[in-house]
């Protein structure tokens, strides 16, 4: 646990600062402290960065979440903030990789403070100014408790500017979402997934583009609502992973997201739902590749054995799309919904909530998408050139579901 001592010479640093962020990372959720967090936010007008494990601990539509930084699973606006900030607290964090890329970018400029309760994890990436080895709730309640006192004394700073210039980027700096085309963009999956699906959804995904667009487009209000049960792979736990989560929280709105390749890793895991009678809601996206190792491929100018792409002699229907997932989610016991139309898919997503409430079983809605889309993303390890591959948002009605309305 932090001492008091530790607490009052970060917050100083903290205080010192003239646009200060904090990254809250999964160490917040482990340590049940997202309460602590907004509060300690709330009292010293600091913007906050979630990390990917640490995404929920403050709503996404809250004033002062700054958006998540890092080469593949970030925000614009989130990139943006982050490179405007002179000093940073990591609270139960790691500075992983994909989250820092070029750590001479990363920590340029910037005075940090690291917060973790495993002392070797203090310096392993970089070395902080300030390290303190305490469970991230420990510190937290200090950081809440002195901030409280600082507060009554008059000696926290205005920070309503900075929180301001923070917010105003997140409503400038957009991704589109809203595309017609067929097959449809995957995009567009996530924007009517934010429609269909509210605030209190439990999402559980794993590696792949379908998890870095899904970061990037859906929203997470609470902790333990962004369930990653793979980072760097395995490939396939999202099926086995979604069937916990429904389990263990039965009366949860519980919607899974899986690309072609994860699915079929583990698709026969379906038949466990259909056994025990646990219904969630499985989006599928379909794109008949290896879209990740595709789009990494690039750069070596290769396409090397990642199309899945095969004609279906008992599913003509499906092109080139090769696996019938319809006919195999059903010869497992559960239920299947195929959307070919972008325009269809609202309608989907509540027809599969009402068959998954009917039967108790899980439920599919396989969205066909156009078979290459590459997902923003650094390709020089650097979070100040993340390559937008798609068109961004230029007018309102680009990014319907975003959390702050664009603005020109």
């Amino acid at each position: 646990a932090a001492t008091r001592a530790q607490i009052e010479k970060a917050l100083g640093m903290l205080n010192a600062a003239e646009r200060p962020l904090i990254v809250a990372g999964g160490g917040v959720v482990n340590a049940d402290a997202a309460g602590l967090l907004v509060r300690f936010a709330e009292l010293t007008g600091t913007p906050v960065v979630p990390t990917l494990m640490g995404w929920g601990v403050i709503p996404d539509d809250h004033e002062l979440n700054a958006g998540m930084v890092g080469l593949q699973t970030s925000h614009r606006y989130g990139n943006a903030t982050f490179l405007e900030s002179d000093f940073v607290l990591g609270i139960g964090n790691r500075w992983a990789n994909r989250h820092t890329g070029r750590l001479d970018v990363y920590t340029a400029g910037r005075t940090f403070v690291h917060v973790d309760v495993e002392p070797t994890q203090i310096g392993r990436i970089f070395a902080p100014d300030y390290g303190i080895a305490s469970d991230a709730r420990a510190a937290l309640e200090l950081f809440v408790e002195v901030a409280e006192e600082m507060r009554a004394e008059g000696r926290l700073p205005d920070r309503t500017a900075w929180a301001a210039s923070a917010q105003e980027r997140r409503a400038t700096l957009q991704r589109r979402t809203h595309f017609e085309d067929v097959p449809m963009k995957p995009q567009r999956v996530y924007e009517e997934m934010n429609r269909a699906f509210g605030p209190e959804t439990r999402y559980v995904t794993t590696i792949g583009l379908s998890q870095i667009a899904g970061a990037q487009m859906l929203h997470v209000y609470r902790p333990r609502h962004w369930i990653n049960c793979g980072q760097a792979g395995p490939l396939g736990w999202t099926v086995p992973a979604a069937l916990g989560v429904a389990k263990a929280d039965p009366q949860a709105q519980v919607v899974a997201l899986s690309g072609d390749y994860d699915f079929q890793f583990m698709i026969e895991e379906l038949a466990v739902g259909a056994q025990h009678r646990i219904p969630y809601v499985h989006v599928l996206v379909n794109n008949a590749y290896l879209g990740l190792i595709r789009q990494a491929q690039r750069a070596f100018d290769i396409d090397f054995q990642v199309s899945l792409e095969f004609e279906n002699i008992n599913t003509p229907e499906l092109g080139v799309y090769g696996v019938d997932h319809v006919k195999v989610a059903e010869g497992l016991g559960c239920k299947a919904i195929r959307v070919t139309d972008p325009n269809d898919l609202g309608a989907a997503f509540e027809q599969a909530k009402k068959l998954a409430a009917e039967h108790r079983v899980p439920v599919i809605v396989e969205a066909i998408l156009e078979r290459v889309t590459d997902i923003a993303m650094s390709t020089t390890n650097d979070i100040s050139d993340v390559v937008e591959f798609e068109p961004v948002a230029t007018e309102p009605g680009h990014a319907p579901t975003a959390v702050r309305p664009l603005r020109l």
